[in-house]
C-alpha cells in the first residue's frame, strides 16, 4: 500500500428537511385541524479514529464527502426522518487542520476516538408547530436549516515510541531491519528511503514502536527534502535514536546539523531524550571506531555509543538504552492517566 501522509478533503454535513403544510382529513371530521410534521435533522460529519489503517491513500481518489440530507415532514404530525450521519475514519495520529494549514481543529489519537465534526442542519417546522389559539389553520411551514460545509487538511503523524533521525545513508533503515521485521528499501545512495517506516521491537519481553523517516538534510525544518513532513512523524516519540555514519570525515558536523534542524523545527523535537550512536562501525575496526566515539563525545558532551546493525556489534546496547528512556515515559504516563481518574471521580 502506498504511502501518503497529507491529504485535502471537502466535508459537508446535510441539510435538515422542511417541514409539512398539512390539515387532518377524516370522516366525520369537516374542518380537521394543521397536523404538518417537522423535517429531519441532516446528518453529522462525523470522523473516527481506527486502528487498522496507517495511510491516508484513500483520500487522494475519494476527497468530498457528504452526509445525508434531512426528510421531510409528512402529514398526521409525522417528523421526517434524520439523516444518515457519514463517518470519515481516519489513521491514529491524524491531525486535522484549518485551510491555512497551521490551525489545528483536532488530534485523532486514540482508537475508536470520535468527534461530531460538522453538525447536521435542524429540520424545518411543519404547520401544526404554527398552530395558535388566534391562527387555527396556519398554512406557513419552514424549510431545512442548511448543513456546515468545510475544507480541511488532514496530516498523518505516525505513532511510535521512538524515532531515528540522521543524515541520509546513515544506515536507519538498515537498523530498522535488523531490530525488527520491518523491510525497508536498503542501498547504497542517499534518499533510498522515501517514505517513513515502522518497525516493532521486542527488548525484555516488552514491545515498542520505532519510526524510521528519510534521511534529513540542512533546511529540511524549512520543508526542503519535505523534512517539515517527515519531521512531524517523530513529534509523538518518547525517545529519538540519532545515528551518526562513523566512516564520514566529519561527524561532529554531521551531528550538529541534525541537531539545527530539530532545534528550528520546534515541536519539542530538541528537548526530546536522545541517544546517539556511531553506526557502521565495522567498516573501521574496533581502535578507530572507539577514536571517531571519543572525539564526538568530547565535542558534543554527551554519551555516544558505537555498533554495527551488520554485524550485531553494540545493537543490543542502544536498544536497551532506548527502552529505559521509553518505559520511564509509560509509567509516568500510566501514573498521570491514574491521577487523572481519581480527579474526575472527585
Amino acid at each position: 500500500m502506498k504511502f501518503l501522509d497529507e491529504a485535502k478533503i471537502y466535508l459537508e454535513s446535510g441539510k435538515g428537511g422542511a417541514g409539512c403544510v398539512a390539515f387532518r382529513r377524516e370522516k366525520y371530521i369537516d374542518m380537521g385541524g394543521p397536523d404538518g410534521g417537522n423535517g429531519g435533522r441532516g446528518g453529522h460529519i462525523i470522523i473516527e479514529c481506527v486502528p487498522n489503517l496507517n495511510t491516508l491513500i484513500d483520500f487522494r481518489y475519494t476527497q468530498h464527502f457528504r452526509a445525508e440530507t434531512g426528510h421531510h415532514g409528512e402529514g398526521s404530525n409525522r417528523t421526517g426522518r434524520d439523516g444518515k450521519d457519514l463517518v470519515v475514519k481516519v489513521p491514529c495520529g491524524t491531525v486535522i487542520l484549518d485551510e491555512d494549514k497551521e490551525t489545528v481543529l483536532a488530534d485523532m489519537t486514540s482508537p475508536g476516538q470520535r468527534i461530531v465534526f460538522l453538525k447536521g442542519g435542524d429540520g424545518g417546522f411543519g404547520n401544526a408547530h404554527y398552530k395558535s389559539s388566534t391562527n387555527r389553520a396556519p398554512r406557513k411551514s419552514l424549510p431545512g436549516w442548511p448543513g456546515e460545509e468545510r475544507a480541511v487538511w488532514l496530516r498523518l503523524k505516525l505513532i511510535a515510541d521512538a524515532g531515528i533521525v540522521g543524515l541520509p545513508n546513515a544506515g536507519k533503515s538498515t537498523f530498522l531491519s535488523v531490530v525488527s521485521r520491518a523491510k525497508p528499501k536498503i542501498a547504497d545512495y542517499p534518499f533510498t528511503t522515501l517514505a517513513p517506516n515502522l518497525g516493532v521491537l521486542r527488548v525484555h519481553d516488552h514491545e515498542f514502536v520505532m519510526a524510521d523517516i528519510p534521511g534529513l538534510i540542512e533546511g529540511a525544518h524549512a520543508g526542503h527534502g519535505l523534512g517539515t513532513r517527515f519531521l512531524g512523524h517523530v513529534e509523538r516519540t518518547s525517545v529519538l535514536l540519532h545515528l551518526v555514519d562513523a566512516t564520514q570525515d566529519d561527524i561532529c558536523g554531521a551531528y550538529k546539523t541534525i541537531r539545527s534542524e530539530l532545534k528550528k523545527y520546534g515541536g519539542g523535537l530538541a528537548k526530546k531524550p536522545e541517544v546517539i550512536a556511531l553506526t557502521k562501525t565495522d567498516a573501521l575496526g574496533p581502535e578507530l571506531a572507539e577514536d571517531q566515539r571519543k572525539t564526538l563525545a568530547k565535542k558534543i558532551r554527551k554519551k555516544v555509543y558505537v555498533m554495527s546493525s551488520v554485524s550485531g556489534d553494540g545493537v543490543e546496547t542502544v536498544l536497551n538504552e532506548l527502552w529505559q528512556h521509553i518505559d520511564k515515559t509509560r509509567r509516568e504516563n500510566a501514573a498521570q492517566a491514574a491521577e487523572d481518574i481519581v480527579f474526575d471521580e472527585d
